[in-house]
This record gives C-alpha cells, sequence and structure tokens, in this order.
C-alpha cells in the first residue's frame, strides 16, 4: 500500500528449492531485514505452516504483524499481533504494537488496556505513554474539529495507491503526483508492498467540467518514469525545476533510494542527474524545496539522527545542495518523520507516527518562534485521522491543498482535497426608541474598529448590515436629533469561526424625563446606599457617550410628610448624586441639582402600564388618584414610582473648554 513512501528498498534474488522450515524463516527474516515486507510474509507464512516447535510459530506470527504494521495495514497487523499474544509470544513489544493497531482502529479501551499491560512490563516507557495521551488528545480533536473541509478527490484516486501531490508552479490547476496505478511503467511487483512499481502521473483541471481529467504519465519519453520506481516529487516555485525520489532495481546490489533533480522546458525533461546528500546511507527521499529554492528540505536515516527516518535541510551553494543539517529533537523524534512540504508562507509541514497524534502517520504544522525554536502542532481532524495520514501541500498564497491519507473509505492510498473557508463575520444592528420598543428611522451610525474601520451610515427602516474583519474590535454608536446616543462593542478577536452578530441599541428621547434605575436612599435620608453606585456609573456612561448635554438632575418624593419636608429631602438628594457625578470627573458646569418634592407626580409610561396593570398609559399618579386604588399594595407600588431620580436634558450644545496654565 506504500510503494515509493516507505523509504527502504532492497532486492535480493535466493533460491528457495528444497527449504526446510528453518531455513524458510531465515530467508523471510533476511527480506524483513532489508525491508522487502510483502516478500518476507509470503516466506513466513511457509515457514509457520512447516514449522511444529510452537515457539517458532509464535515467532513467524509475531513477523508477519511486524511486516503488516510496516506496510501499513493496520487491520491485518492487529489480527497477527493478537494471535502472538494468544499465542504466548514472550515478547513484550507485541502488547505495545498490538495497542497501537487497535488505536488506528479507534478501539481506544482495548488499546488503553494493552499499553497498560505493557507498562507493567516495561514501566515508563515513552512510547505507550506517548500512546495513552494521543488516545486523550484524539477525543479532544474529534469534539473540537478544525475549519478544513476535506473530501476525496474521485477523479485522481485508482483502486492501486496514489499520493503526495504537488502543484504546478503553486496553481490549483495542474499537480503531480504518485501512483501504482495500471498504467504505470513499470511493471514488477514491488517486495515490499506487492504493489506495481510506482511512477509520476500529472493532471490538469478541467475548468469546463469542473473537474480534474484523466491523469496521464509525467512524460512520454520515459525520462523520469522507468521500470524503476519513481515518486515523492517536489517543483521549485516557477515548476521548472523538479527533484523526486527514485528506488532503482538491480540484481546485484541494493540501491536504496535516491533523489533525482530535473528541469523542464517546453514540456521535455531533462536527464536526471543524482543529488548527492548522504553519502553511504541507504536513504534519501521526500525532497521538497523551500519557496526560494535555496533549502532542500528530506528524509533519512543517515548517522546524527534521533532514530528512525528523520527530515534534514541541505542549503544551496554553487548549483548545488551541501552540509545537511538534522532539523533537530523539536521535528524529529525516535520514530519516523518523513514528507516534508515548506509553504509559501515558511511554515513547516511534514509527517511523524511519534509525535502525539491520531494513530500511524499525523501530519504537523511546525512554525519558528522568535528565538529561532520550532514550534510543532498537531493538525487535528478532519485533515488526519486514526489511519496514515501524509504528503501535504499547500496551492500558493490560499488555505487549500491536497493530501495522502488510507483512512476508512479508502482504497488504499488516497488523495484528499483540503479548504479552510474563510471566515465571515456579518453584523446586523437594529435601532430602537427605548420608551416605544418601536424601530426608530433616520438614526445614524458611526462604526468604529481597531482594524482602521471608520464608518458612519444612516440606518434604513431602523436597520443597518456590514462585514466585520477578523481580530478586529469594533463599536457601534447609534445617534439622532432629540434621543440621547446608545453604543454597544462586539469582537471577532480569537474566533475560529464564522459568526453572525446582532447588535441592538435603544435611543432614549429627551423630549421627557428620563429615569434613574435603582437609586436607592436610607429612609427619610439623603444617604446614598452602595447598591445606588452600579445606577450611578450607568449614569455617567450616559453623559461620557452625549458629551455636549448638560443635564438637570431631578429627585422626587411621594406625598407621605409635609411638603416642605419632602422638598428638603427631594434637594439634599438631587445634590447627592451631582456631588457623586462631579467626584468622578463629571464637568460641574454640565449639571443642576433640583429637588422637587411631591410636585411633580409620575405619568404612567407605556412601559410602566405593561408592567403595572393596574395602571394604565397616560394616568398621573397624584394623591387623590393612588388614594381611590383598590388595594394597599396598589397605593404602595404607585407611591414607589413617585419616588424617583429622574435627569432631562437642559441643553445639547455644551462644549468643554480648557483654560490655559500659565507657563511659571
Amino acid at each position: 500500500m506504500r510503494g515509493v513512501r516507505l523509504v527502504v528498498f532492497a532486492v535480493i534474488v535466493v533460491s528457495l528449492g528444497g527449504c526446510t522450515a528453518t531455513r524458510l524463516g531465515r530467508i523471510a527474516q533476511d527480506s524483513y531485514k532489508i525491508g522487502e515486507y510483502y516478500k518476507a510474509i509470503e516466506k513466513y507464512r511457509k515457514a509457520n505452516r512447516k514449522e511444529k516447535d510452537r515457539a517458532k510459530r509464535a515467532e513467524y506470527v509475531y513477523s508477519i504483524a511486524e511486516c503488516y504494521r510496516c506496510i501499513g495495514d493496520y487491520e491485518r497487523a492487529a489480527l497477527y499481533y493478537k494471535n502472538a499474544i494468544r499465542r504466548n509470544y514472550p515478547e513484550p513489544k507485541a502488547l505495545l504494537y498490538y495497542a497501537e493497531m487497535l488505536r488506528t482502529s479507534q478501539k481506544y479501551e482495548e488499546a488503553l488496556e494493552s499499553y497498560r499491560a505493557y507498562l507493567d512490563s516495561v514501566p515508563g516507557n515513552q512510547v505507550a505513554l506517548n500512546g495513552i495521551e494521543s488516545i486523550r488528545m484524539t477525543q479532544y480533536w474529534m469534539e473540537n474539529p478544525t475549519r478544513h473541509i476535506v473530501n476525496a478527490v474521485k477523479e485522481l484516486n485508482s483502486r492501486e495507491s496514489d499520493y503526495c501531490p504537488v502543484f504546478v508552479a503553486g496553481r490549483d490547476n495542474e499537480i503531480i503526483f504518485t501512483s501504482t496505478r495500471k498504467a504505470a511503467t513499470g511493471k514488477k511487483k514491488s517486495m515490499i508492498t506487492g504493489q506495481d512499481y510506482a511512477d509520476l502521473f500529472r493532471a490538469r483541471f478541467a475548468i469546463q467540467r469542473q473537474k480534474w481529467a484523466e491523469p496521464q504519465l509525467l512524460d512520454i519519453n520515459l525520462v523520469i518514469n522507468t521500470g524503476d520506481e519513481e515518486g515523492a516529487a517536489t517543483l521549485s516555485e516557477n515548476g521548472e525545476q523538479m527533484l523526486f525520489t527514485r528506488c532503482r532495481y538491480d540484481k546485484s546490489q541494493n540501491l536504496g533510494s535516491e533523489i533525482f533533480t530535473t528541469s523542464q522546458s517546453r514540456g521535455s525533461f531533462s536527464q536526471p542527474v543524482k543529488v548527492e546528500l548522504v553519502g553511504d546511507s541507504i536513504i534519501a527521499a521526500h525532497p521538497a524545496l523551500s519557496p526560494d529554492g535555496s533549502v532542500l528540505y528530506f528524509v533519512t536515516d543517515k548517522i546524527g539522527g534521533f532514530g528512525g527516518k528523520d527530515i534534514w535541510a541541505a542549503e544551496k551553494s554553487g548549483g548545488s545542495y551541501k552540509n545537511p543539517v538534522n532539523l533537530g529533537p523539536a521535528i524529529n523524534t525516535p520514530g519516523d518523520e518523513m514528507f516534508p512540504f515548506v509553504r509559501d508562507n515558511g511554515e513547516l509541514y511534514f509527517s511523524s507516527n511519534y509525535h502525539i497524534g491520531m494513530g500511524g502517520l499525523d501530519i504537523f504544522k511546525a512554525v519558528k518562534d522568535e528565538e529561532g525554536n520550532w514550534q510543532v502542532e498537531n493538525m487535528g481532524t478532519p485533515v488526519n485521522s486514526p489511519a496514515d495520514d501524509f504528503g501535504i501541500a499547500f496551492v500558493q498564497g490560499k488555505n487549500q491543498g491536497m493530501f495522502s491519507s488510507n483512512r476508512k473509505g479508502s482504497r488504499g492510498d488516497d488523495i484528499y482535497s483540503f479548504v479552510v473557508p474563510p471566515k465571515i463575520f456579518q453584523v446586523t444592528g437594529e435601532i430602537y426608541d427605548k420608551e416605544t420598543g418601536k424601530k426608530l428611522d433616520g438614526a445614524t451610525i458611526r462604526i468604529i474598529g481597531t482594524d482602521g474601520t471608520y464608518l458612519k451610515m444612516r440606518a434604513q427602516d431602523g436597520k443597518f448590515q456590514m462585514k466585520l474583519k477578523p481580530d478586529a474590535e469594533y463599536i457601534f454608536a447609534g445617534f439622532k436629533e432629540g434621543y440621547l446616543n446608545d453604543k454597544a462593542r462586539e469582537s471577532t478577536i480569537g474566533l475560529k469561526d464564522s459568526k453572525d452578530f446582532r447588535v441592538e441599541l435603544y435611543l432614549t428621547s429627551t423630549d421627557a424625563p428620563i429615569k434613574v434605575e435603582n437609586i436607592n436612599y436610607e429612609f427619610g435620608k439623603w444617604d446614598l446606599l452602595p447598591e445606588s453606585i452600579t445606577a450611578l456609573d450607568t449614569l455617567i456612561q450616559v453623559l461620557t457617550l452625549n458629551p455636549t448635554i448638560t443635564i438637570e438632575l431631578m429627585s422626587h418624593t411621594d406625598h407621605v410628610g409635609s411638603d416642605q419636608f419632602n422638598f428638603d429631602l427631594s434637594q439634599k438628594r438631587a445634590q447627592v448624586v451631582v456631588d457623586y457625578l462631579i467626584s468622578k470627573g463629571i464637568n460641574p458646569q454640565r449639571l443642576v441639582a433640583k429637588g422637587y418634592g411631591e410636585t411633580w407626580p409620575k405619568k404612567v409610561t407605556r412601559k410602566m402600564a405593561g408592567k403595572y396593570k393596574f395602571l394604565k398609559r397616560n394616568d398621573v399618579l397624584t394623591e387623590d388618584f393612588i388614594n381611590k386604588l383598590d388595594t394597599e399594595e396598589q397605593r404602595e407600588q404607585a407611591r414607589q414610582i413617585n419616588r424617583r431620580t429622574e435627569f432631562r436634558v437642559l441643553s445639547t450644545d455644551f462644549h468643554e473648554s480648557y483654560e490655559e496654565t500659565p507657563e511659571k
């Protein structure tokens, strides 16, 4: 299922005539050691059928499981690991790898049980601990998917393996990818996977049909594609240079995988030349050029790594890439890190089977921080799955691209597209008359945003609408002559998904006094109670939002008590409110304190009539009216309404004046 992407290649030819079980086992082991997993499976099975020793048979079953794990057939691998454990295979790693395979099948409870059993034998093992943490994180990723939209590209996928797409010149209408489909030129069976050798194919997007056209071999002259295996390519920014992986076939020696470079002119490729990078290492594969072509990233198992396959980088010097450097432990691990890709914004993407992931190979994003250290992040679901996800490539300048996966629903390694739709933030606003509750026509809206937005618009029929930008804060302020201003705030900062905002502004008419809710005093006194402070702070906001108004602060009492007492009490209550506002920085020239005692009974508004069923709009709560109410409860409620603090707008043309301080 993997072809070139497994990056361990070798061929040996051995005569099998008259092999005993032991000899078959030895041949199988030799094939396994040099990466011929498909061939090894066949030999291990024959050895197992001939072998009578139970311990030896358990060993063969375990080895078959290992082969299936190495070629990515995790379901079969799980069956054979389970069989090996049942046969009392003594190596504890059978428990570890069985847990790993169960995780790829999303059998998390069984996987946890197997991980813990392995940790009982090998306490503190990091692979097992990573596996347990991966299960926890997988549940989180599945509950919190990213905004990526992922779909299989059916026109590009065959019954065989199709993987590692790259976009030609970064455009979204042409790709080059690797495939083992029937049209491939290499007709030999891979000893690794059992599939035909892989070749490079090209596909173009048919705009009129809005689908990808039938993929074709990359070159008809067979300069790139040969009887050997080719795949895992990278292209220069303009698409004229291509580097790719080739695994040459020779009956006499193990040539491994190598990186070749070629150039294209008028549709024809030059003869590929080997890129010398790793000396005697058997692996050099998965090339990836930086956007400017100055750095070549690739995969190798050369000495100096952290175990398994690592990603290295070589800088261009004098027309060639020299002095490869390991990307370090933040990227590379004791496991395998493969399939690097560098986006045009400098982000590095790669696949790993060791970093905390969902199972198999996961795709990771790596970004350097201000100190030059790599910060690695799993791309989460739906890009990653419990199976193998690898070989990602982005369209230049866009948040879309393709990657490879053998997840559930695939017929092998298939190509998937992804796109992150743009975040759309839209605000719909409505402006109301606070007293009547009706939409207020003719109001003006001013919108100020931290993204530089400064708009002024007229609301039509009390409504307005506009789009907002990501990562910005906005203030919406409503204005209309004869009304107090109102404002609201909204923010798109940190929002991961699109969102529709709804803003409601309530403008208060200045034609009538405006009650300040929840202003309370000690009984018969003018000292403000603590709960009044919140209401007064709201009044400060009104004065701040309407800097040109002057107001009269009006205090009223009910009819209980003498006229003079009520007048004096109300005047002192009005003054204490004014004093508080001045202490908070409100200009005293904008404030007038006036006590009215019981001389200005409240006129019932529409809102009050809705709240008190025994009152009707425009009722005036005089002493005579109150005394005629049916119950004492109603009479007390009416008296409470009269005991109020209000303000009315005296003028709307106040301008703050500042006296210059003479220099000393």
